[in-house]
């Protein structure tokens, strides 16, 4: 507590509730001082000749001069002799604080030198007054209940060789610790994506046995996606992971690791103890001696703080508060905000999905898990597809305009069938068009027959083509050109044929009589 000068009138105060028969303790409450300042100015006024059977008016300026000189004689500017003595070491004192020395270390620099123990209050407060420090006093937070609270930290350990690139990389250690117990978990990767977080999480529920009901992450990209002190927007695919397994998500303010000052004190104890100085064969080698690491020496050792063994303490009063061990891998989703293409289709973790609906232009929202992939517009679900490997498509034909779906998804049968409701005739020339190795190739004639249909009337399209399949002559273009030329009008009867009394069936290939004659040469033309 910083160092507050009493003033005449509050020592007059004092005085006068003492002769008013009140004691030490509602003395000091009502004059807003210490119980043990209270008591010194009293025992002051007993030597000074006061009693409590003395008059108010006995309180004179003398006597409350006599007592101030007894009371404080050498602080004439509010300090005692500790603190002229770290007057004259000021310049040395600043010389440590530049070095970056803490005051604990100071303090234990000048009684080591001097012989003189100085308090650290007095220490501290000489330091923000008198130097240049950037320290700032903090305030110890309470803990909390067992198993309410895991604190969750990235902290960078050193190089590890990777045997699958041939090379050191950076080692990460995502680190949890337990607030109540201190029990410590750390998870190795060389990334930190949020398929790392989020596996780095599930590790952790297996190692601690349960999953706590807060946990307070670090501003970890993979984690929150816009940093707020009182409210921070989270990521989509973490909050979601947060909802399943059934734990609550309190991210520390920037720039504030009092916020998270047990996994803080965690991160240099994990690399300094157990990285530092070690060889390792490859990541899971390190992840596996890491683990016995936090059962052995993290978890057994005498705690500074609890003093107390943070496994002993986790196992016998936050393991059994912990919630449920997941028993299920979780399936981690991809969220994305594609925009619906020309074609009726987005494109999500490299597959196109068609959608429904006038939506070209649009940014959508999409979730894609392990076997679905769910498509949202202004917030409501609007289709599902099977998840598709990247390069494939999934199309729903409904999700296509009528007048594009067929050519888009080769639908011959349907196609047929439009062919067949323009009459009998068109329909077998339309199947007979389509009779083919690659009959896709052959649905543009098909789309073209129709097409003759609607420009000419129905039953000359259905006469032109029987005739056409009569002749076995299977060509959209030779049809057409008969329906131009006006053919199924002009065209002679074909001679008939009698196989049997009553029966006439005309002959294929049939021919008028005058083809057959042979006629002599004209005048003038040359025997």
């Amino acid at each position: 507590m910083a160092f507050r000068e009493v003033s005449v009138l509050e020592i007059r105060e004092v005085l006068r509730l003492w002769l008013a028969d009140q004691g030490s303790r509602r003395i000091a409450h009502g004059a807003d001082l210490d119980r043990k300042t209270v008591r010194r100015y009293i025992a002051a006024a007993e030597r000074a000749g006061l009693s409590r059977e003395s008059k108010l008016q006995e309180i004179t300026d003398e006597v409350l001069g006599r007592i101030v000189d007894e009371v404080r004689p050498a602080r004439p500017d509010g300090h005692g002799q500790t603190w002229q003595f770290l007057l004259d070491k000021k310049s040395e004192i600043q010389d440590w604080l530049d070095q970056g020395l803490k005051m604990i270390k100071i303090q234990d620099l000048i009684a080591r030198e001097t012989g003189t123990i100085i308090p650290y209050t007095t220490l501290r407060r000489f330091c923000s007054t008198q130097c240049d420090t950037k320290e700032k006093s903090t305030v110890r937070i309470d803990d909390c209940e067992p198993g309410s609270e895991l604190q969750v930290d990235f902290g960078r350990l050193g190089l590890l060789y990777d045997p699958e690139q041939g090379r050191n990389r950076l080692v990460w250690g995502l680190v949890f610790t337990a607030v109540y117990s201190r029990h410590s978990f750390v998870y190795l990767s060389f990334r930190q994506t949020l398929a790392t977080v989020i596996d780095g999480f599930e590790a952790a529920w297996q190692f601690f046995g349960g999953v706590f009901k807060v946990a307070i992450p670090d501003n970890l990209k993979p984690v929150v996606d816009r940093a707020d002190p009182t409210s921070p927007k989270l990521n989509q695919a973490f909050l979601e992971y947060s909802q399943a397994r059934g734990f609550f998500v309190d991210p520390a303010r920037v720039r504030h690791p009092q916020d998270k000052a047990r996994v803080e004190r965690s991160v240099p104890f994990v690399r300094n103890s157990f990285f530092k100085g070690e060889r390792f064969i490859d990541l899971p080698d390190a992840q596996r001696r890491g683990e016995q690491w936090c059962l052995g020496r993290a978890g057994q050792r005498i705690h500074r703080t609890t003093q107390r063994r943070p496994l002993e303490v986790f196992e016998l009063e936050e393991k059994p508060k912990l919630l449920a061990t997941p028993t299920e891998t979780y399936d981690l989703p991809i969220y994305a905000d594609p925009k619906v293409h020309k074609d009726h289709h987005i494109e999500v973790d490299r597959a196109l999905y068609s959608v429904p609906g006038d939506l070209i232009g649009q940014y959508i929202k999409a979730r894609a898990d392990r076997n679905l992939v769910r498509v949202y517009y202004r917030g409501k679900l609007i289709k599902t597809h099977p998840r598709q490997p990247r390069g494939k498509r999934c199309t729903d034909a409904n999700d296509l305009p009528s007048e594009r779906s067929v050519y888009a998804m080769r639908d011959l049968e349907h196609l047929k069938r439009s062919a067949l409701f323009q009459g009998q005739y068109v329909g077998l020339f339309a199947e007979a068009l389509l009779d083919n190795p690659l009959p896709w190739t052959k649905m543009r004639q098909v789309y073209r027959l129709l097409g003759l249909v609607r420009r000419f009337d129905k039953q000359r399209v259905n006469e032109a083509c029987r005739q056409a399949l009569e002749c076995e002559a299977v060509d959209v273009n030779l049809v057409g050109r008969m329906l131009e030329r006006n053919f199924d009008r002009q065209a002679p009867s074909a001679p008939r044929c009698a196989t049997a009394p009553g029966n006439v069936v005309p002959l294929r290939f049939a021919r008028s009589k005058r083809e057959f004659q042979v006629t002599g040469p004209t005048e003038g033309q040359d025997q």
